[in-house]
């Protein structure tokens, strides 16, 4: 069994021809250092999985697919991740004192002999392409170290004062378990693409939340003896205060994961069992579909380059916390700095930093808010103002007028659907004369999760489902059962939907004349080639790429 001919196995099962099992001798021949299987990928004649394939059928083995097996983490320990990734292979089950892995290189009889005598169990091998088999590293490692250091951390806080802060810089190391703990938690937040950790106090416990795609997960529990500790470690981190717990604090750090460095924002309120903190991600390159068209629709892509050609005026994008606003309005930014123009902006907080562009950082506490720090804008002579967010009446009431005196400005709103920011600018007080002239456009947002591209299923729609989809007939749509790979959420990565309302002279003319909202929505949806939010969601959830738990998230919304 040591000495099976790989070009024969697969000669025997029709993978290959003899003409091409001789190219490849021949190509070997010159390339000595090269094995075979190696060889027959490289030129084309075989994939790896038909490969690994043959070899199964073989040696009578089990081919898997990682991205839809479940996958034991208590088995998974068994082996070192330095041995994991020396020999290619991953641990999936343990039954007694049989260990079953996978690996990519079942021919590689030292490996499985190092394994059999690291972990003294008997092991059944199965087979997997090696790209699968990274992917499980990653994802599942860093979920047993981050684990299995809580727990040792947790055992040792409880030998802790239950009021210990002597927690310093200097602390790092082998000794310090909250160290330990918070920067293993940092990495698996990074490996899952979790957007925000929770660090949330209770009675006897502290709950340790992730937030991925939107959705928050649990993730450890902790010791309550640690919660101190490990929210001192935060605040040093983020340079706040250790010693005041009454009030809520604002910080953030920067860290190096893997190679990347991500900024993370930092919010700390107290609860009635201690210190709650969120840890919050700010990535300096966020995955967009379609990023060229800024996540829209060819259709609506049109709509706002036409918006953005404006001289001046005023382009909200609007949606509830969490929709990607600023996402999108970064994109717009890095596209407008490309050109002989001026942009200055207001944030709160500054979440990337981008080239020819002057960002202001709200800072309340010195009295930088951000009104006083829009008047400022207005006095450098920008030709494109972005303002983070419109939160009352003062910043919209200088945003308009910025807009009408040869400004474009950017800024968001928190509303449900495009048409109702008019309603929210003249519940600010802002006048209906000055709203009607200085808006270009209107811009509402959502994100939704897309069903995960490996384990995602087909399925007929129930009659409720076509129903709700204003279908009539029979209609497919797709769901995820769950994987690793996408945390068995059955989602992975999300997708921007939106609905564009250009602002041009008849509703400039009905937002003087203050008409309902709903004649206006009717005269967009006849006159402008309007897709709504609900439009949207229906086509992705028609076309597979979203599920219709998701569709029914946005349709409640546009009810």
């Amino acid at each position: 069994m040591k000495n099976i001919p790989i070009g024969e196995v697969l000669k025997q099962y029709g993978y290959i021809t003899e003409a091409q099992l001789s190219e490849a001798l021949t190509f070997q021949k010159e390339h000595s250092n090269k094995r075979l299987g190696a060889i027959l990928i490289e030129l084309g004649f075989v994939t790896e999985r038909q490969m690994l394939e043959a070899l199964a059928l073989r040696m009578d083995l089990k081919m898997v697919d990682l991205g839809t097996y479940p996958v034991n983490t208590e088995a998974v320990a068994k082996i070192p991740k330095p041995l994991a990734l020396k020999y290619g292979l991953i641990a999936v089950e343990l039954h007694g004192n049989r260990l079953s892995i996978v690996m990519s290189d079942p021919l590689n009889f030292y490996a499985v002999e190092d394994i059999r005598q690291i972990t003294q169990m008997s092991l059944e091998i199965m087979v997997d392409v090696a790209q699968n088999i990274d992917r499980a590293i990653e994802y599942y490692y860093p979920e047993i170290e981050a684990k299995v250091t809580a727990q040792w951390a947790s055992s040792k806080a409880d030998a802790l004062p239950s009021e210990t802060l002597e927690l310093t810089e200097d602390s790092e190391g082998d000794e310090a378990p909250v160290v330990q703990v918070l920067n293993r938690l940092l990495i698996r937040g990074h490996s899952i693409n979790a957007s925000d950790i929770h660090i949330e106090p209770f009675e006897e416990h502290v709950s340790v939340r992730m937030r991925m795609d939107g959705v928050i997960t649990d993730y450890v529990t902790l010791a309550k003896s640690l919660h101190l500790s490990l929210i001192a470690r935060v605040k040093i981190l983020s340079n706040l205060d250790i010693a005041e717990r009454r009030l809520p604090q604002d910080g953030h750090f920067r860290v190096t994961i893997e190679g990347v460095e991500i900024n993370a924002r930092v919010s700390i309120i107290p609860t009635i069992y201690g210190e709650k903190a969120v840890i919050r991600f700010l990535f300096a390159r966020a995955i967009v579909d379609d990023a060229e068209r800024f996540g829209f629709s060819v259709g609506d892509y049109e709509k706002f380059e036409r918006m953005l050609t404006s001289p001046h005026g005023i382009i909200y994008i609007t949606g509830p916390t969490g929709s990607g606003k600023t996402t999108t309005l970064y994109m717009v930014l890095e596209r407008l700095a490309n050109k002989l123009v001026n942009i200055s902006t207001i944030e709160d907080p500054v979440e990337r930093n981008i080239a020819r562009v002057n960002q202001v950082q709200v800072n309340n506490v010195a009295g930088l808010t951000f009104e006083r720090g829009l008047r400022a804008l207005l006095r450098q002579d920008p030709d494109v103002i972005m303002v983070g967010e419109t939160r009352d009446s003062e910043t919209a009431t200088i945003s308009v007028r910025a807009a009408i005196t040869g400004h474009l400005v950017l800024s968001t709103l928190h509303t449900n659907d495009a048409i109702s920011s008019i309603v929210r600018l003249r519940d600010m007080g802002i006048p209906a004369y000055l709203v009607a002239n200085s808006l270009v456009g209107l811009v509402a947002q959502r994100l939704m999760r897309k069903v995960c591209p490996h384990c995602g299923q087909t399925y007929a729609a129930s009659l409720a489902e076509q129903q709700a989809l204003g279908q009539d007939g029979p209609v497919e749509l797709k769901r995820g059962p769950g994987c690793h790979l996408c945390s068995y959420t059955g989602y992975k990565g999300r997708m921007a939907v939106h609905e564009v309302v250009v602002i041009d002279k008849t509703i400039r003319r009905m937002i003087t004349e203050d008409a309902p909202m709903d004649d206006i929505v009717a005269y967009v949806s006849q006159n402008q080639s309007f897709t709504s939010l609900r439009d949207s969601a229906r086509e992705a959830a028609l076309k597979g790429i979203t599920s219709m738990e998701e569709y029914y998230k946005v349709a409640y919304y546009a009810d």
